[in-house]
């Protein structure tokens, strides 16, 4: 082997060990912001189980009760309440991190923008939780106990409930980020809006299976799910015409 290619080994290798430091950092950072997070949503537990998680049955009369069929059942709902809640709270910091990591990839001009780019990523993120809340869960959650015989009393397992408040809130969640995934991959060319409109019916085929994975196998749920994505999804064409407007017009002044 010349001394020319050992070089490039060297420096091939040295750079891949430093992307490897690099995200091993990014994941202990990520790791300890959560931590935080949890820690914080674990001092509001109560509140959060309560007056939060609990409050779409708070609708009904006389109220519908929980059960609990395990000796250590609360324990694990309150743990997974408090790690649920703290990714939710640390999703701007999980975010940052990420782009952080990214950020040597991309052109200085680009790398400002990072800030804006996590705000609005966590927006989107938090949009499509709170959709999912005051939306969604609400008219889920009436329909099903409403659905049925009166004679027939509705005491719900309190970990299925949980799983299903759950899936519901994170599915709005990645769901919303749509037009952010759309923007990131027209910016690096991958996406247009050409190629959205032309595979638009196949998309929409998609999003239906997408909402039957993220969401409980219920129609409602599903149904009021697909709505917004449909219109995320022609946002996202919108988005991607804007940044492709934008190139053409760099790319013009570059030539003048």
């Amino acid at each position: 082997m010349s001394d020319t290619a050992k070089e490039k080994s060297e420096l091939g290798t040295a750079g891949f060990l430093e992307h490897l430091e690099a995200l091993r950092w990014t994941l202990v950072k990520v790791a300890l912001g959560l931590v935080v997070t949890t820690a914080v949503s674990a001092y509001f537990i109560d509140f959060i189980f309560d007056d939060v998680l609990l409050r779409p049955l708070k609708q009904f009369t006389p109220p519908v009760h929980l059960q609990n069929l395990k000796p250590y059942g609360q324990v694990v709902l309150y743990l997974q309440v408090a790690l649920f809640s703290g990714l939710i709270l640390g999703i701007p910091w999980v975010l940052l991190q990420i782009w952080n990591f990214i950020a040597p990839a991309l052109h200085k001009k680009e790398v400002k923008y990072i800030k804006s780019i996590v705000a609005f990523s966590s927006l989107c993120f938090l949009l499509g939780v709170s959709f999912s809340y005051f939306i969604v869960i609400p008219y889920s959650v009436a329909f099903f106990l409403g659905f049925g015989s009166p004679m027939i009393e509705n005491n719900l397992a309190a970990d299925e409930y949980l799983t299903f408040i759950i899936q519901i809130l994170l599915a709005g969640g990645v769901i919303f980020e749509l037009p952010m995934v759309s923007y990131f991959l027209s910016k690096l060319g991958i996406l247009t809006p050409a190629f959205m409109q032309h595979y638009r019916r196949y998309a929409y085929f998609a999003v239906v299976v997408l909402a039957g994975i993220l969401t409980p196998p219920d129609v409602i749920s599903q149904v009021l799910l697909v709505v917004p994505m449909l219109f995320l999804y022609e946002l996202s064409i919108y988005i991607s015409g804007i940044v492709q407007k934008n190139k053409l017009k760099k790319e013009r002044a570059a030539r003048s």
